[in-house]
């Protein structure tokens, strides 16, 4: 079989293991969650008024969702790397397809929106920059904030430029190539990171080998953010290791991505909270 016939299989394998994980998963998600008036954590509580419960609208949410729209429009298509199939696969993809299906929903994109400006990192990793709106999202919520966002695929990452220049989002700086390269990269050229956001391989492997990266490099203030981690079943595997860490003080489950909160001090909890 053709690396683009793999490519398909395993989409289709993935969608049907999906179909009937994550209606599972939801049923017990929604049995665990809870709202602000079921948490006890005078930080947890904060977090969930300022991040989860807000709902006011910042004036960079709408030329960030503008952008979606005419991405969803557009009629190029690219060749897309995708290195987390776990073979090198390059297929082509139409730009309004990967914006449909790839992009962040703006729902969680405000989230992680209001998620930097309660944080104030300084400086934030992206693993995964796509088109550039979950990029976008965070870059634009702490202006004085350095925003290394990392893509495997240099057509993606082009349009994404082209998206970060459109928007003047000038905190930004693209990395392209295979993570397994640029990462360890990255953190030769910085002391610490404030900030990860994990949405560029959703294999358990990979993903825990990232996370294991990146752990030494934590500063007292960090946050990591898990995107998709009921993606499949080896992700969520991915994230029940992942909450085990015990550097991981406060983790926080909102059913389509994990929070991993680094607090000194703080006795070790884990949250399943409503979104």
């Amino acid at each position: 079989m053709s690396k683009v016939g793999n490519f398909i299989a395993a989409d289709l394998y993935f969608r049907e293991v999906k179909r009937i994980f994550l209606p599972l998963q939801y049923l017990i998600y929604r049995l665990k969650a809870k709202n602000l008036h079921g948490t006890h954590s005078a930080f947890v509580y904060e977090f969930y008024q300022k991040v989860i419960e807000d709902d006011k609208q910042f004036y960079d949410f709408a030329p960030i969702e503008y952008l979606r729209r005419k991405l969803l429009h557009s009629t190029e298509t690219i060749d897309v790397i995708d290195f987390g199939t776990g073979d090198k696969t390059n297929v082509k993809r139409k730009v309004r397809d990967i914006a449909a299906k790839s992009s962040i929903p703006a729902k969680q994109g405000r989230m992680l929106f209001r998620l930097v400006n309660f944080m104030q990192p300084k400086i934030m990793i992206e693993l995964g920059t796509s088109l550039g709106i979950s990029t976008l999202y965070q870059a634009k919520a702490c202006s004085s904030a350095k925003c290394i966002t990392l893509e495997g695929s240099p057509q993606t990452a082009a349009i994404a430029g082209e998206n970060f220049k459109l928007l003047k989002a000038t905190n930004i700086k693209q990395v392209t190539g295979n993570f397994d390269e640029t990462l360890p990269e990255v953190f030769r050229n910085i002391s610490s990171v404030d900030y990860v956001f994990f949405d560029g391989n959703h294999r358990k492997e990979p993903t825990l080998s990232y996370f294991k990266q990146c752990l030494p490099f934590v500063s007292d203030n960090c946050v990591f953010v898990f995107d998709d981690i009921r993606w499949s079943a080896g992700m969520y595997e991915a994230w029940q290791e992942v909450i085990k860490e015990p550097s991981a003080t406060v983790t926080v489950d909102l059913f389509t991505c994990g929070l991993v909160f680094f607090r000194k001090g703080q006795a070790k909890e884990h949250f399943t909270l409503k979104f």
